[in-house]
């Protein structure tokens, strides 16, 4: 059931009378927020080889640029975890090593190069909103982004596991995931023992929580802080000494420690301007359009993504936000900060946490400039393996499990092009790997018949308009390419001159998962809007999975045929039951014969027998013969059998419920025998 559209008069708004009314709900997300935003943000910059206070900077400049700017009402702006790869190896590129080896004069160089990099990145995401080019997010093909951060995921856990185990390594992921059992081998244990600890805080504490319901208020990142922050006191890790187990001598000092000031207000020391100079080299600006691609994709899909989950239903314009960031990253570079992006862990938490405006990322932010400018010397004890195990944990999440699962289940080519994407990633980088993700969702279109000009060039015509309703029909293919223009269109006609939209593609060969799902989120915008868009002519093209979003393919469609011959008795009850299942007809023929216990028996004369035929597809075949199996063979007598057929259209054989349109009646005429 839809929710409710909420008046105009009951949504927050971000002004000065926003600041005002919801100044408690607003303060209490941006503390909860900061909790976990200040060692992430320690975390994330180390791990990206700058200086630990320049994700902090980010924080800040983000919080009060993007207040200002964007009118993203719970987006949180500040560094990001999928950054990493990008920063860490812009740095590389330069002659840094991340502080492998300590801060030397070549980090140095390296972050002032990196800073001017992100100069020129924030100009190309300012004018990137201000040509309201916002909608190129919606270009890349869904499976082949989740295939990237999954590779992100991947390559954070590779570089962050020597760290939690207090052993100096380098190289690419490959290679580190390689010499995960050496790492563990060498492994400093009084370091380990924190990284360890910080690391099962980070999977059980949510478990925890989950059935301990106050201990949600308490996010896992500060647990880590509040039994890190001691365990590094115990092992002395302020001062330089050595220790001996089982004959090793180990080495513990204040390296395995987050560098910050000494004194309050110290954190103003450590402001750096960028080099520009290093833009005059040419290799800078793959970084400059690395930066200025994958961050934009990130912050908009993490910008789309908070939307869908606002209470309130507030749509935030995707141009303004890349506005917001392009500007919030020309600050942070100009002052030595890492790049930010509409960050969606934080983003989530602050909308569970209660928050009503966008003024929650202003308050987390000067939360952390209080924290950083009072209190460094707080912040200086805690362990850098308890940071890396929160990325550790960062990248899990990115690279779960359950986003395999949850790919193939849209469909298995989605899956190839998933997995193609995260081994390119981590063979090559994130450009040339999202590439050939794409090129090989190119490959698979083209093999399913798509042709190669309706790739990049729709064929869409207004067919009917009437002032208040107009549908639009689609030709040859709907697919992630060509689907910017055909939904300008459909935001031209629809929601700019505020009418009704329907969509037809009946006469489209290929739609695919991305437009599926970008269909889903126009009905959303219609919907809040006060209008309808309806998507028709889907009857004749068949999923190539049962997901709702899963792509379709013009053609006969693959549906399973049931025919169950039994006693007349219990035609009725098998008939009432079929439909309960999901079948949307039946047919029900008399009939005489024998079966092997007559034959057996000697018994030639045929019996009374009704043959009952369904036709439906396979999930709702294998709940009846569950349901034959289970409570009506164990009672009465009887035979079935299930062949696989073609059907000319998908939805006559799909219950009402499931359907999105109202459907004729199953035509049993219009069957072919598939090839077994």
């Amino acid at each position: 059931m839809t929710a409710p559209i909420p008046q105009s008069s009951d949504i927050p708004r971000g002004n000065a009378a926003g600041f005002v009314k919801y100044f408690k709900h607003d303060f209490v997300s941006g503390l909860l927020v900061f909790l976990i935003a200040l060692p992430l943000c320690l975390g994330i910059s180390i791990a990206s080889g700058y200086p630990p206070i320049a994700g902090i900077f980010t924080a800040i400049v983000g919080s009060v640029v993007a207040t200002l700017i964007s009118n993203s009402e719970l987006t949180i702006k500040g560094p990001a975890a999928g950054l990493i790869v990008i920063a860490i190896g812009c740095i590389g590129e330069f002659g840094g090593d991340g502080m492998v080896g300590g801060w030397t004069e070549a980090d140095a160089s390296a972050y002032q190069a990196a800073l001017a990099v992100g100069v020129a990145a924030a100009v190309l995401q300012i004018f990137f909103g201000i040509f309201r080019a916002g909608i190129l997010g919606e270009f890349f093909p869904i499976s082949a982004v989740h295939g990237m951060l999954a590779a992100i995921g991947v390559i954070i856990i590779a570089k962050q596991i020597p760290v939690a185990l207090g052993v100096s390594a380098s190289g690419g992921p490959i290679e580190l995931l390689r010499e995960i059992p050496t790492f563990i081998a060498s492994a400093n244990p009084a370091i380990a023992a924190i990284g360890v600890t910080s690391v099962l805080i980070m999977f059980l504490w949510p478990l925890v929580g989950a059935k301990i319901g106050f201990c949600k208020i308490f996010p896992s990142p500060m647990i880590v802080l509040l039994v890190a922050i001691p365990m590094g006191m115990a092992f002395d890790l302020m001062h330089p000494h050595s220790y001996t187990l089982q004959n090793h001598e180990y080495q513990l000092g204040e390296n395995y420690l987050v560098d910050m000031p000494d004194r309050v207000f110290g954190m103003f020391d450590s402001i750096t301007q960028p080099d520009f100079s290093a833009l005059q080299q040419p290799m800078a600006w793959k970084w400059v359009f690395m930066f200025f691609i994958i961050g934009s994709l990130e912050s908009l899909l993490s910008a789309k993504a908070i939307d869908l989950i606002d209470p309130w239903k507030r749509k935030s314009s995707m141009d303004r936000d890349m506005v917001a960031v392009g500007a919030g990253n020309l600050c942070c570079a100009m002052v030595g900060g890492l790049p930010m992006i509409s960050e969606i862990v934080r983003s989530k938490a602050n909308i569970d946490n209660g928050a009503r405006t966008r003024f929650a990322d202003f308050w987390h932010g000067m939360l952390l400039l209080v924290c950083v400018a009072f209190i460094p010397m707080v912040l200086h004890r805690i362990p850098m393996a308890s940071l890396a195990a929160m990325l550790i944990y960062t990248g899990f999440r990115l690279a779960h499990p359950s986003e395999f699962l949850n790919v193939w289940r849209i469909g298995r080519e989605q899956l190839v092009i998933f997995c193609v994407t995260l081994v390119a990633v981590l063979a090559t980088d994130l450009l040339i790997g999202i590439a050939i993700g794409i090129a090989t969702k190119v490959i698979i279109h083209l093999a399913n018949g798509v042709p190669l000009r309706s790739l990049f060039v729709p064929e869409i015509e207004v067919t009917e308009d009437d002032g208040q309703n107009v549908r639009l029909t689609a030709y040859r293919s709907a697919v992630f390419s060509n689907w910017i223009p055909i939904r300008r269109q459909i935001e031209r006609l629809g929601l700019l001159e505020r009418k009704n939209v329907e969509l037809d593609l009946s006469e489209v060969k290929l739609v695919d998962h991305t437009v599926m799902d970008k269909l889903h989120e126009l009905e959303n915008d219609f919907e809040q809007q006060g209008l309808q868009f309806t998507t028709v002519g889907l009857e004749a093209h068949q999923p190539f999975a049962q997901h709702a979003h899963s792509a379709r393919r013009k053609g006969l469609c693959l549906v399973q045929r049931l025919t169950v011959t039994t006693e007349p008795d219990i035609e009725r009850m098998l008939e009432t039951a079929f439909i309960r299942l999901g079948a949307t007809g039946f047919t029900s023929l008399p009939c005489r014969g024998v079966g092997r216990h007559e034959i057996l028996g000697n018994a030639a004369e045929m019996r009374p027998q009704v043959r009952i035929e369904v036709i439906v597809p396979q999930p709702a075949c294998t709940q009846m013969m569950e349901y034959l199996r289970r409570e009506v063979q164990p009672k009465h007598r009887l035979t079935f059998a299930v062949e696989t057929v073609q059907v000319s259209r998908l939805d006559a054989f799909v219950p009402l419920a499931e359907n999105n349109h109202t459907t004729a009646a199953p035509d049993h005429d219009s069957l072919q025998p598939a090839h077994h």
